[in-house]
């Protein structure tokens, strides 16, 4: 090397092409779209056009806090012991029914916690069937002769979301449990390590990362959540952002009670970033073979039937009894124009939002994989931390940028033209379907980079040598190679916008409503029997990706 090229430096590679930079160009800026709502609400927060602070801490931020503290506490404990000790058992036990539990503990999660909180108010209150036999059968006339746990109340919040939210620790755990090698297991065991010292000592802080990573995912939801914390009386700081902006008009104080959120939703993050950053050295690389399972007998079966069997039966048998016998009570109502309507508006909203999650996330995945650009990837990686979010806070991110385009578009036409445009995107389907992909877009970015992941760069270097660019090599190798794995994201985009509840209360159109919003509403005024139908309606779609499921994990481990 001449003294004049080490003057210059290092020698540069052959510039990208047009269309990988294009790539990248349109990762930046859909990244910085999506990153926009959190940045709306910290930007709110810190500069807001009135500080009320100091009136949220003197007033209803420190209750809004504790009970959330207290909600998410007792959710992780519940969810840490049931999803860790069902999973223990189908992946290391013999027991009857044990195959059955391998995918019926995966039902739960098709039932949305605001449902199984209107069935179990009915269910359990005083005029409900429970409380009624249990007078009829002791004799009992008045509630002042017995005592019975009072179901709207933090704990019953903490119960009901717990037996929702468990399986997101069951598959976490589960698949740390099936990774883990036979040896370090029967060494324990032949150092006089009983089943459930070896359980203790060497298999649960194995998995401890896995566990985690399931813990922080049923914490986030549990946060996402307001149906089942309204039902209950429990206010949380979800349910304040609600009533501080819908019902007291104050949207300052609304966007500094999502910052505290948001503060929660880094630190689940961080340990979660934390738990799959230590996974990676705990667990090997390749499934190791398995130990024999311990064959249970006697009282042992019997117990671990009732362990498995009871969150199932909790979580999504009786649940699904309930609206089953109220909808049964309503089938004149079936095909009723309100029902009907909440039903085309839940699939056009669905469809439009799943359809460009699937079109962005393959945009952000493809991206992710082409380029080079820390700065490009830091940004994509961002853009898929949304489902984090809840969905009160994107409601509030989602709102403000969007009403401030229309504001500065209307003002502008007026101007110069004369004419109003009046709102184009805030108070339209489109605001939904924004902060829809905003928060589900992880869910198809995930899908879509697993997919990448099992497209060899060889395959596409091959299509380079035969003269395709990046753009036609994407279209002619990538595109039908992914064809399941973006079938699987829309599929599980779709599925969650039919259910998501917060996000839809605050943008929806006026006098638009979905199959969430209907159940909400119905419930609220305490219709619980109307809100039946379209209650199944979300459970029955909410199987799809359960069962989409429940085939991947007998397909990976049919042989456990």
């Amino acid at each position: 090397m001449t003294a004049a090229q080490l003057a210059r430096g290092p020698a540069k590679g052959p510039p990208r092409p047009l269309s990988e930079r294009l790539f990248a160009v349109a990762a930046l800026v859909i990244g910085l779209a999506l990153v926009l709502p959190v940045l709306t609400i910290i930007v709110l927060a810190l500069m807001p056009t009135e500080n009320v602070w100091p009136h949220l801490i003197s007033t209803v931020l420190p209750g809004y806090v504790l009970r959330t503290v207290a909600l998410m506490a007792g959710v992780g404990v519940i969810t840490f012991i049931v999803g860790t000790g069902t999973a223990w058992l189908v992946t290391m036990c013999r027991f009857p029914l044990r195959p059955l539990f391998v995918w019926a503990s995966l039902l739960p999660m098709a039932m949305p916690g605001y449902i199984v909180a209107y069935a179990y108010v009915d269910f359990l209150s005083y005029a409900g069937p429970v409380q009624t036999g249990l007078r009829g059968l002791m004799g009992w006339t008045a509630k002042g002769d017995y005592w019975f746990p009072e179901i709207r109340s933090l704990g019953g919040a903490i119960f009901v979301l717990s037996m929702v939210l468990y399986p997101y620790v069951f598959l976490t755990a589960r698949a740390s449990f099936i990774r883990q090698p036979a040896t370090q297991l029967e060494v324990a065991r032949a150092l006089g390590r009983t089943p459930w010292g070896a359980f203790r000592n060497v298999a649960l802080p194995l998995a401890r990362p896995g566990i985690a990573v399931g813990v922080s995912l049923a914490l986030m939801e549990c946060l996402n959540d307001i149906g089942a914390a309204g039902f209950f009386g429990v206010r949380t700081l979800t349910l304040g952002v609600y009533t501080t902006w819908l019902s007291q008009g104050n949207l300052g104080g609304a966007a500094q009670i999502s910052a505290v959120m948001l503060l929660f939703i880094f630190v689940l993050l961080w340990i979660e970033r934390q738990a799959r950053r230590r996974q990676s050295f705990v667990l090997p690389a390749q499934r190791p073979r398995q130990p024999d399972r311990i064959r249970l007998n006697g009282w042992q079966r019997a117990l671990a039937v009732v362990v498995c069997g009871l969150p199932i039966l909790i979580g999504f048998v009786v649940p699904a009894l309930i609206l089953m016998h109220f909808a049964m009570s309503r089938l004149e109502d079936a095909l009723s124009a309100t029902y009907l309507s909440a039903v085309y508006h839940s699939l056009l909203l669905a469809v439009l939002a799943a359809a460009t999650a699937v079109l962005l996330g393959l945009i952000l995945g493809y991206a992710n994989r082409a380029m080079h650009s820390g700065l490009t990837k830091r940004v994509i990686r961002l853009a898929a931390t949304g489902y984090a979010i809840p969905g009160t806070v994107l409601g509030i991110g989602v709102l403000i940028p969007l009403a401030a385009f229309d504001n500065a578009l209307d003002s502008f036409l007026r101007e110069q033209i004369g004419v109003s445009s009046g709102l184009l995107l805030s108070g339209t389907i489109a605001a939904l379907v924004f902060a829809y992909v905003v928060r589900f877009l992880a869910v198809s970015f995930g899908a879509i980079e697993t997919g990448l992941q099992k497209v060899t760069p060889n395959v596409a270097a091959a299509a380079r040598t035969l003269g395709r660019g990046p753009i036609a090599a994407f279209i002619e190798v990538h595109l039908p190679l992914l064809r399941p794995a973006l079938a699987s994201a829309a599929l599980l985009v779709f599925v969650d916008c039919m259910k998501e509840l917060p996000a839809t209360l605050i943008l929806r159109p006026f006098d638009f409503e979905t199959l969430a919003t209907s159940v909400f509403m119905l419930a609220s005024l305490d219709q619980l029997e109307e809100s039946a139908l379209p209650a199944l309606t979300i459970v029955a779609v909410g199987l799809l990706p359960v069962i989409l499921l429940s085939r991947t994990l007998h397909d990976s481990h049919s042989t456990n």
